[in-house]
Formats: C-alpha cells, structure tokens, sequence
C-alpha cells in the first residue's frame, strides 16, 4: 500500500516546477514501461500490481530498481489516465548535452511553440517512426516530460532526443551548408522540392505558425497542398496541425531518399 508521502510525491510530478525540482518524470502503460526497461533511462521506482510483476517477471529481476506490488486503487490515486494502467513508474530526467554537429549527419526537426501535448508526444512518435533521431525545441514549447507527451509518444521517447534551446542561436550558429526548410502557407508545394541529405525543418506553433523573427533564417519555405476541393466545392479546411504536417513532411523526405 502506498503512503500518504508516496503518493503527494509522486502526484508532484504531474507538475512541470516540481520534475524541475525532482528531476524526475511518470511514466505508465505497459508499452512505454516495457521500452523504458530496455533503454538507457533511469528508473527510480516502478508501481504495479501483481498480475502485471507475474508477467514481467524476467525484465525486471536483473535491473536496479525498486519495486513496490501495489493495487489498481493505489494507482489510481497517483495515475494521470482516467483509465489506470498496471503500472506506472517513476524516471530521472536525463541531460544530454546539445551537439552541433547532429545536423550534418541526417534532418533534425526544429519545433516553435508547440504548447498541445498530444501534438508534441506525436511528433516524437513520427520522428522514431521516419528515422529521425533529434528534435530541437524552442523553450516555450510545451515540457517534453509532461504525462500526456510522454502517453502520446507510445515509447518512442526513449529513441528520440529531444533538446530545448533558443532558436535563434541554433539558426545563427548552423554551418553555412545546412538549408532550413520552414513549412509556410505560400511556400513550395513539397512534391516540388528536392531536399537534400540533411537540414533543419522547422514547424511552426499550431495557431500562429513560424515567428517573425526566424523567417529570416529560411533557406526554403515549404507548402503542403491540400486536395479538399476535388471532391468539394466549399474551401474545406485551411491548415494540417503541427503532427500531421510532420508526418507529411517526413514521409516526403525519406521517400526522395529511399
């Protein structure tokens, strides 16, 4: 049975001030958790009932980590689904210093005030799923630790590095050879652009798009054509969401390069 203490702790670290103070984030489902016990994460506690422990038994025996057997109603006290999984644990952040030289080795994606949850946490997905190791955010986009992001990632967080810097530095600080591809509304429709072997593409907030101040770091701007009117003779919608535009692009890039 958790106490009392446990359960204000854990319950914490739904905040983003308190995993600053922590260092550390939850993290539950058995398809994350199970990721997590393969990756290079630390895992500080991990909560489960029996029946989960009896059937992961064996990934579980030869890691340093305590585990405490726990009910379904003790996890729903410190669980943020509305449908408690039968697990949940506890992680430390990791800090992974910020290396330049990612960008001559493949595309890295850089993110502008993405403040949803869901969008953020399936951008990491996309990215795992296309092959694309890092992610660069602006500092105001929403905590990568947050439950939610962490849900919606499916697990993919534990292959995908995700850094928060000023992007404007970043852009600045770019060797001259590496293009930055922006997605905008009057950009080069995708299926025009030939891109190269590595670069920067970045993705606007989900409302407002990519910021004045780093419109002029783009090399490219790239547009995403909709098909609404084949079959429709209202305008249809005018925009994807961040995630779906990702996709898109991703799946662009790599098919050039397939």
């Amino acid at each position: 049975m958790l106490s009392l203490n446990r359960i204000k702790w854990i319950n914490s670290l739904k905040v983003n001030k308190y995993r600053k103070i922590h260092g550390q984030f939850i993290v539950e489902g058995t398809k994350v958790v199970v990721d997590l016990l393969k990756s290079e994460f630390s895992i500080t506690f991990l909560f489960a009932t029996s029946n989960w422990l009896d059937k992961h038994r064996k990934q579980i025996e030869n890691l340093q980590i305590t585990v405490e057997e726990v009910s379904l109603s003790d996890l729903k006290k410190i669980s943020t689904l509305l449908t408690p999984s039968e697990v949940l644990c506890t992680v430390e952040i990791p800090h992974v210093p910020f290396n330049k030289n990612i960008v001559n080795q493949d595309f890295v994606l850089a993110l502008e005030s993405i403040r949803d949850p869901g969008n953020l946490g399936t951008i990491i997905r996309t990215a795992d799923w296309f092959g694309i190791n890092h992610i660069i955010c602006s500092t105001d986009c929403v905590d990568v630790y947050n439950p939610k992001v962490i849900q919606a990632t499916m697990g993919s967080i534990t292959r995908v590095q995700v850094y928060f810097m000023d992007l404007v530095e970043i852009f600045k600080n770019k060797p001259r050879n590496i293009k930055v591809y922006g997605t905008m509304l009057e950009g080069e429709n995708i299926h025009q652009v030939r891109f190269e072997n590595n670069g920067l593409i970045l993705i606007g907030n989900e409302s407002t798009g990519i910021s004045e101040n780093l419109l002029p770091f783009l090399d490219k701007k790239i547009y995403i054509p909709s098909f609404t009117n084949i079959n429709h003779t209202s305008p249809g919608i005018d925009s994807l969401n961040a995630a779906q535009a990702c996709t898109v692009l991703c799946y662009e890039i790599r098919k050039q390069q397939a």
